[in-house]
């Protein structure tokens, strides 16, 4: 029985990290750059306002959204599919 071994529930953990991982990766690194960008610049001209790094992080996420939001959708209907695919091993 497939459900009784513990590895088959470990892989589709560590199958369900990665797909998070792919899935948070394009928006999340875009927005650590942008933040690292104006982070220095604010540094730099010694200007501390909160708004002045929200604004274009939230633009920046926006865009990556934009762009990169139906490749993720994708990849999270995908592995979906595959779980609902894999529940009749789990049930014999």
């Amino acid at each position: 029985m497939v459900a009784d071994n513990p590895d088959y529930f470990i892989g589709i953990a560590q199958q369900a990290l990665w797909i998070v991982s792919l899935a948070s990766a394009p928006i999340l690194i875009p927005a650590l750059a942008a933040g690292l960008l104006l982070g220095m610049v604010q540094a730099a001209t010694s200007i501390n306002e909160q708004t002045l790094t929200f604004v274009p992080k939230l633009i920046v996420v926006g865009i990556c959204l934009a762009i990169f939001g139906s490749a993720i959708l994708m990849l999270l209907v995908d592995f979906t599919q595959e779980l609902f695919a894999r529940i009749p091993e789990i049930t014999r």
